[in-house]
């Protein structure tokens, strides 16, 4: 196994309760999304498109949305940010 894979292991089994919480606030909003999306899916009115304009502007794919380009875009620079903070001395 290669000594750097091994390292990056290392180090994601480290991460600090705040690199945990950044870390899931996106797959849980877009968790929260699909539940909102199931429990009212008279609100997605992809299903039944009476007069709608903007079948894709819907409150809970939006929130889905949101989600997930926090998860892929945001947070990775956040939890960069935090392990280099983590890892300079004070």
């Amino acid at each position: 196994m290669n000594a750097e894979l091994v390292t990056e292991l290392e180090v994601r089994a480290h991460l600090t309760a705040r690199a945990r919480i950044v870390s899931a606030l996106g797959p849980l909003t877009a968790l929260a999304g699909i539940g909102w999306a199931l429990l009212q899916p008279y609100r997605i009115t992809l299903l039944h498109p009476r007069g709608q304009t903007f079948l894709f502007v819907e409150p809970p794919l939006l929130v889905i949305a949101v989600g997930l380009f926090f998860h892929f875009v945001i947070a990775p620079g956040l939890l960069e940010d935090l392990e280099d903070e983590r890892a300079t001395p004070r």
